[in-house]
């Protein structure tokens, strides 16, 4: 089993920027996808982004396409988010998660990073 841990969170103003990281440690042979989601105060878990370990597909949500971008560094079992031009409706916390090979959903989730982008 894989598990993550998420790093990078804070406050910023609207309009600058911020760098999320997720460690993974454990079976990383065994990962399929990597992924962010994040979750506003008071609404649902929505999903943000992901890639694909091998290959490095990437996906995104239309509300982020243009301004964040997903990457991964495979030698350093890292997965980041570059999250630019970032408003006040971007505060949520934001977790990663692991996808293992053959599994249907994301198993492995992280306690997540708080990010807050003051107006």
């Amino acid at each position: 089993q894989v598990q993550v841990a998420e790093s990078g969170g804070g406050v910023v103003q609207a309009g600058g920027s911020l760098r999320l990281s997720c460690s993974a440690s454990g079976r990383t042979s065994r990962t399929y996808r990597m992924a962010w989601f994040r979750q506003a105060p008071g609404k649902e878990r929505e999903f943000v982004s992901a890639i694909s370990w091998s290959a490095g597909v990437t996906y995104y949500a239309d509300f982020v396409k243009g301004r964040f971008t997903i990457s991964r560094d495979n030698a350093k079992n890292t997965m980041y988010l570059q999250m630019d031009s970032l408003t006040p409706e971007d505060t949520a916390i934001y977790y990663c998660a692991e996808q293992p090979l053959g599994a249907a959903n994301f198993g492995s989730w992280g306690q997540g990073t708080q990010v807050i982008v003051s107006s």
